[in-house]
């Protein structure tokens, strides 16, 4: 199912860099017979004069992707534009921090907790300016350069 999920993400994340539900969240669930979902955070700075920039990649992936799933971001939650939805069966949470991008981690960390969501249930996308501009990499945890705040 993870791969599944993935091969529907994937185009999103390359795309963009070549080329250039509901109205309230669901709360946490305890049950165990619920499929836990992913949540997607794409990071970028909010505002007009990002737009469109190598920087806010984050976002239009996660836009990308949202459109192409049905998927509306207009909810405000935990300091992000936020949607939900299924794909492939697998429920998804899109986010968008609305922070600065050295601050988007108030965001991305109160979505994870509030989910309960272990790290590995956790996709983030950003940009990367030690990779060469349309190249993709996935990574289980934080690396090296500029956002070397992703560690977990």
């Amino acid at each position: 199912m993870r791969a599944k999920l993935w091969m529907r993400f994937a185009p999103f994340l390359s795309k963009r860099y070549i080329s250039t539900c509901r109205t309230s969240p669901l709360p946490p669930s305890s049950s165990s017979s619920v499929i836990q979902p992913w949540l997607f955070i794409g990071l970028g700075n909010p505002g007009e004069k990002y737009q469109s920039t190598r920087h806010n990649v984050g976002f239009d992936m996660i836009d990308a992707f949202a459109e192409s799933q049905g998927i509306s971001l207009t909810t405000h939650h935990f300091k992000a534009l936020f949607g939900e939805g299924v794909v492939d069966g697998v429920p998804v949470l899109l986010a968008k921090p609305q922070t600065y991008i050295n601050l988007s981690g108030e965001s991305a960390g109160a979505l994870a907790a509030y989910y309960k969501l272990p790290l590995h249930r956790v996709i983030v996308a950003y940009d990367d300016t030690d990779l060469p501009c349309g190249v993709l990499r996935l990574q289980p945890k934080g690396g090296y350069g500029r956002h070397n705040g992703l560690s977990g």
